[in-house]
């Protein structure tokens, strides 16, 4: 039995948070909610959850020391600097303690359009993260390879044609069958026709921006089984919105879905080093902390009783595009 269940039960769905006060005062019945999601997860949940930015063994360690503390269970910890801002150590540090709780660990793939030298990732926010040329292709897979020879299984991407060629990468044996592709909230997707792309390029889930409607995220839903991924708070940088009351809803029209446990009002530690290591480990057990006001929410609207075991980490089945020719014709290329 999941030990943190028993706090989150009640009917599906829940109420409505201050329709009853209201109610009583005479206002009129507040417009009809967006259509449930009828998809779960294999394991039958509807919604995880997802500790964002742990950069490194020690905000990990402070990280699990503060969700066993608050009784926050975590699914999935993510890290942003990416494979290559850690040693094998470090990584295989990381790997073991989530390995021994049940929780997937998800590393971001190293070089982005924002770090290197082409100006346009920093003139026009749209490439930004994404990988320029081929040399960061490359080394994107390369990190890709390191990361899973080291025991990872989740890996966060932010580039299509990165997506696109670890999935056959993936598909072909080359790297494990059990891996899952993340897409980052950097490239989030806006509408059900771009979610749908993403999964079909290799997306095992997909961050959404915070900033959409729950109707959005039903619509969304109703094109695609892949799961989302959803700041209930995000950070600064993708819009600091704060929608605890929203967790609700979110589960019930978007699911399946992991709630993300961000942070507004934090420094920029990305990429990380000792330097910012005070900070980063602060702004990683607040972040745990606002993972408990959201249960904590759920709990008083009699929501959230759903949420999959812990040590869950299945997809489900989705839907792939048909893979191409390993190469162009001679003819394509040469005119």
């Amino acid at each position: 039995m999941d030990p943190f269940s028993d706090e989150l039960a009640g009917p599906a769905g829940g109420r409505a948070p201050g329709e009853d006060a209201l109610r009583s005062l005479g206002w009129p019945d507040a417009a009809p909610r967006p259509p449930a999601s009828g998809l779960r997860f294999p394991d039958g949940g509807a919604w995880r959850t997802e500790l964002p930015s742990c950069e490194g063994p020690a905000v990990l360690a402070a990280v699990l020391e503060e969700s066993e503390r608050l009784r926050v269970p975590l699914h999935r910890i993510s890290q942003g600097s990416g494979v290559w801002m850690l040693t094998d150590a470090e990584i295989g540090e990381m790997a073991d303690a989530c390995d021994a709780r049940g929780i997937e660990l998800c590393l971001f793939l190293g070089p982005r359009g924002t770090w290197e030298p082409g100006a346009g990732g920093r003139s026009y926010n749209a490439s930004g993260p994404r990988a320029r040329g081929r040399d960061q292709l490359a080394q994107c897979v390369e990190d890709a390879e390191r990361a899973t020879a080291l025991g990872v299984r989740s890996l966060l991407v932010a580039d299509e044609g990165v997506l696109w060629t670890l999935h056959r990468l993936r598909e072909a044996g080359r790297l494990p069958a059990g891996t899952t592709f993340k897409v980052s909230a950097l490239v989030g997707p806006v509408n059900p026709a771009s979610f749908a792309v993403w999964e079909g390029l290799g997306a095992d889930s997909v961050n959404v921006p915070s900033d959409l409607t729950v109707a959005q995220l039903a619509e969304i839903r109703a094109v695609s089984a892949a799961p989302m991924d959803f700041y209930v708070e995000a950070p600064d940088d993708l819009g600091g919105f704060v929608r605890f009351y929203d967790a609700a809803e979110l589960i019930r029209c978007g699911a399946p879905i992991y709630l993300k446990f961000g942070l507004r009002n934090a420094p920029g530690i990305y990429p990380v080093g000792h330097h910012l290591l005070p900070a980063a480990v602060a702004s990683a057990r607040e972040r745990v902390r606002r993972g408990r006001l959201v249960l904590d929410t759920l709990a008083r609207l009699g929501a959230g009783e759903d949420m999959s075991p812990t040590g869950s980490r299945d997809p489900g089945p989705l839907r792939r595009f048909p893979a191409l020719p390993e190469a162009l014709p001679t003819s394509a290329v040469r005119r």
